[in-house]
C-alpha cells in the first residue's frame, strides 16, 4: 500500500463527493435525497480506506509513514511542500474523524429538512478539513487546514443551528481563529530558525531556550482554546447548545482534540524545556478544569450544557496527562482523547434523539423515559456508565494511564483529578436519573417512540468500540506506544541534556557546591 496516494485519495475524496452533491439537479426533494446518498456513499468510502491505514500501519516504528511529498510552491525562496504522513499520534486521529462522518450523515437523515445539499456539503468539507489538519507534516500545509476546518463549522452552527445560533457561531469563530493568529507568528518564527516549513525538519531542530517560551505560548493560544481549557472554555456550551445534533458530535469528537494532538506533535517535541517550565501552569489549569467544571455541570438544568461541561472536565485529565511526560500519561492522555471522541460523541447523539421528539433539552420535561424508551434508557446507560469511567469500558483505560502516570510526577495533582471521578459519576448518574427514572407525568411524553432501526446502526459501531476499547486496549495502545514513547525520551533528552550544560556553566563559574557534579 506505500505506493499508493492513500492519504491524499481520503483527505480529498470528500471535496469530490461534495462536487457531485453541487451537480445535483432536479426539485428540492429530489437534490435532498441525492445530497444525503452521495454524501453517505463517500463518507462510508472514505472510512473504509482510512481502516486500511490501520491494517497496514507498522506499531514497531516512531516513524511517519504513508509518506507523500511534492513540491507544492516556491515564493521568495520560501518552498512549501505538499507533504503527508501520519504516526500513531495521528492515526487513530484520522480514523475517528472518518467515523464520526459517517454517524453524523447518518443521524442527521431525518433530522435537517432545510438546505440539506448545503449542510452535506459543509460537512464533507468539515471532514477533508479536519483529516488533513492530522495527515499535514507542513506548517503552511497544517495552518491552512487548522484554520479551514472552522469555516464549515461556523456555517453548521449558523445555519442550522438553534434560535441564538447565529451569536453561538461568531463566539465559536473568534474565540478560536484570535488564539491561531499568534500561532501564524510561531510557524513563521519557526521558519526563519530552521529554514524550512517541514514539521519533520522543525523537530529535529533544537530551538534556544528563552525562543522556546515564546513560542510554546505563542502555539498555547491557540491549543488551549481548542482543547478547551480553563478560562477560554465559554465558547463551547454556547456552541454546543445552538449547533444541531450532528454539528456537536463533530465538535466534541474531533475538534476538541485538536488541542490535545497541537500540544503533543509541537509543544511538547518542539519546544521541550519550555513545556518543563510551562508544567505547573499546565497542571494548575487542569486541576482547575477538571474540578470547577464538574461543579458547574452539576448545576446545570439543560443536558447538552452538563454534558459540554463534562467535555471541559475530560479535557482537563487529558492536559494534565500529556505535561505529565512519562510514557504511561502521554499515552492515557491519546486513549483518553479516543474514548472521549466515542463516548461524548454518542452522548450528543443521545440527547439529539430526544430533542428530535421533544424539541427541548430542559432535563426537567423528561422523566420515566425507561417505561416508553427501554432501548434508548440501555443505550444511554451504556455511554453514561462510559462516562464516569465504569471498568470494561473506553473510559477507565485513558483515565488509569494518566492517574498512574501523573502520579510519579505530582501527587497532589494526581489527587485532585482523582476527585473528579467522584463529581463526574454525580453528575452523570443525576442526568440519567431525572431523564430515564421515575414515573412519567406528561402526556407528550407518554407517546414517545424509542430508537429506530437507522438510529440502532448509528450507536451500535460506538457501543462496539466502547467495550473493545476498555476490554482489549491494547490493540488501540500499540500502534501508540512507539511514537507516544519516542516523544518522551525526545523531551526527557532534551531535559537532562539543557540541566546538564547548566550544572557545566555553574562549575566553570565556580559557584560553590559545583565540585561535586
Amino acid at each position: 500500500m506505500s505506493h499508493w496516494p492513500l492519504l491524499s485519495l481520503i483527505t480529498f475524496l470528500p471535496l469530490i463527493g461534495a462536487a457531485f452533491i453541487m451537480l445535483a439537479s432536479g426539485d428540492e426533494a429530489v437534490v435532498a435525497r441525492n445530497a444525503r446518498n452521495i454524501a453517505l456513499s463517500t463518507s462510508v468510502i472514505v472510512f473504509l480506506l482510512s481502516v486500511l491505514l490501520w491494517i497496514y500501519f507498522d506499531p514497531t516504528t516512531p516513524a511517519f509513514q504513508f509518506v507523500e511529498r511534492h513540491r507544492w510552491v516556491t515564493i521568495g525562496g520560501v518552498t512549501i511542500s505538499y507533504h503527508m504522513g501520519i504516526d500513531g499520534i495521528s492515526l487513530f486521529f484520522v480514523l475517528l474523524s472518518t467515523l464520526l462522518t459517517v454517524l453524523s450523515i447518518g443521524a442527521s437523515w431525518v433530522s435537517i429538512h432545510t438546505q440539506v445539499r448545503e449542510y452535506m456539503i459543509a460537512f464533507l468539507a468539515l471532514e477533508s478539513m479536519m483529516v488533513g489538519i492530522f495527515s499535514s507534516l507542513d506548517f503552511v500545509q497544517f495552518y491552512i487546514f487548522f484554520e479551514g476546518v472552522l469555516i464549515p463549522m461556523f456555517l453548521i452552527i449558523g445555519i442550522w443551528g438553534h434560535s441564538n445560533r447565529v451569536y453561538a457561531a461568531f463566539k465559536f469563530f473568534l474565540y478560536t481563529l484570535l488564539g491561531s493568529v499568534l500561532s501564524l507568528l510561531a510557524i513563521i518564527t519557526v521558519y526563519y530558525q530552521t529554514g524550512s516549513t517541514d514539521i519533520e525538519v522543525a523537530l529535529a531542530h533544537q530551538f534556544p531556550p528563552d525562543l522556546q517560551k515564546w513560542l510554546w505560548l505563542a502555539f498555547f493560544a491557540s491549543f488551549a482554546v481548542k482543547v478547551p481549557m480553563w478560562p477560554v472554555h465559554t465558547w463551547l456550551p454556547d456552541a454546543h447548545v445552538e449547533a444541531p445534533t450532528a454539528g456537536s458530535v463533530i465538535l466534541a469528537g474531533v475538534l476538541l482534540k485538536l488541542g490535545g494532538y497541537g500540544f503533543i506533535r509541537f509543544s511538547l517535541p518542539l519546544f521541550p524545556l519550555a513545556s518543563q517550565y510551562f508544567t505547573p501552569l499546565m497542571f494548575s489549569l487542569s486541576a482547575i478544569a477538571v474540578i470547577y467544571t464538574s461543579l458547574v455541570a452539576l448545576a446545570q438544568t439543560n443536558m447538552k450544557k452538563l454534558i459540554a461541561y463534562s467535555s471541559v472536565a475530560h479535557m482537563g485529565f487529558v492536559t494534565m496527562g500529556i505535561f505529565a511526560m512519562t510514557s504511561e500519561a502521554v499515552q492515557g492522555a491519546m486513549i483518553q482523547m479516543l474514548s472521549h471522541g466515542f463516548v461524548s460523541a454518542a452522548l450528543f447523539l443521545i440527547v439529539g434523539v430526544v430533542y428530535d421528539r421533544m424539541h427541548t433539552y430542559d432535563i426537567s420535561r423528561y422523566g420515566g423515559l425507561v417505561q416508553r424508551m427501554p432501548a434508548y434508557s440501555f443505550v444511554f446507560m451504556v455511554f453514561m456508565l462510559a462516562s464516569v469511567g465504569l471498568p470494561g469500558t473506553s473510559g477507565i483505560v485513558g483515565e488509569f494511564l494518566i492517574l498512574l502516570g501523573t502520579f510519579r510526577v505530582s501527587t497532589l495533582e494526581c489527587f485532585l483529578a482523582a476527585t473528579a471521578l467522584f463529581l463526574g459519576a454525580a453528575y452523570m448518574l443525576y442526568l440519567y436519573r431525572r431523564v430515564i427514572f421515575g414515573t412519567i407525568t406528561r402526556d407528550d411524553l407518554r407517546n414517545m417512540l424509542d430508537l429506530t432501526p437507522r438510529e440502532k446502526a448509528v450507536f451500535a459501531p460506538l457501543i462496539v468500540l466502547v467495550f473493545w476499547m476498555g476490554i482489549y486496549p491494547s490493540s488501540f495502545i500499540g500502534p501508540i506506544a512507539a511514537s507516544a514513547d519516542n516523544i518522551v525520551k525526545h523531551v526527557q533528552a532534551a531535559q537532562k541534556a539543557a540541566a546538564a550544560a547548566m550544572l557545566e556553566r555553574d562549575r566553570l563559574a565556580g559557584l560553590p557546591g559545583s565540585g561535586t557534579h
